[in-house]
């Protein structure tokens, strides 16, 4: 499975790309079994680029793609991994509860800053089969959930951090 470019800031016309809102999803594509096939091939691209990438969300724009929909994976509370595939995603309820906690971004490379999100949000969307899902999520779902969201809308997490930082990781390889 070959993995897709995801887009970044680096590059002038990219941010621009990362910046416009997304077209909804044509949901009845999900539901015709040829383009299913096709739509199904897409959501493991990303996924496998996501993951390669080390991200936890990735946004149909991320990869050049001007629709609705992204794939996140994240630990659930018995700390197994949980894949979702969500099309036409939107927040139709938040808490009042806030919490501040530091970001990074795979299209803002070696930027991290702190960013206010809301701690719990139900979001609902449709799954990869056009099924519509609603989904209860807090802590560190409901923040990934709301980062992607943002980028479907054409919001960066920078525009969020009251501040950020930059700076690059160095692997450690064989305890050296």
């Amino acid at each position: 499975m070959n993995t897709q470019k995801i887009v970044t800031i680096e590059k002038k016309t990219e941010e621009r790309f990362l910046r416009e809102q997304t077209q909804l999803f044509p949901i009845e594509d999900l539901k015709d079994k040829k383009k299913s096939k096709e739509i199904q091939t897409l959501v493991k691209r990303m996924r496998e680029t996501m993951k390669r990438a080390e991200g936890v969300g990735l946004s149909a724009n991320q990869v050049g793609i001007p629709y609705r929909f992204f794939v996140a994976q994240v630990p659930n509370s018995q700390g197994k991994q949980k894949f979702y595939a969500i099309f036409n995603p939107e927040i139709s309820k938040t808490s009042e509860e806030k919490i501040t906690i530091e970001e990074g971004c795979l299209s803002v490379p070696k930027t991290y800053g702190p960013v206010e999100r809301y701690y719990r949000v139900l979001l609902t969307g449709y799954d990869p089969k056009g099924k519509r899902v609603r989904i209860k999520a807090w802590g560190l779902l409901s923040r990934v959930f709301q980062h992607e969201v943002d980028h479907l809308e054409g919001k960066l997490f920078i525009d969020r951090a009251k501040r950020f930082h930059t700076y690059e990781f160095e692997t450690i390889k064989d305890g050296k």
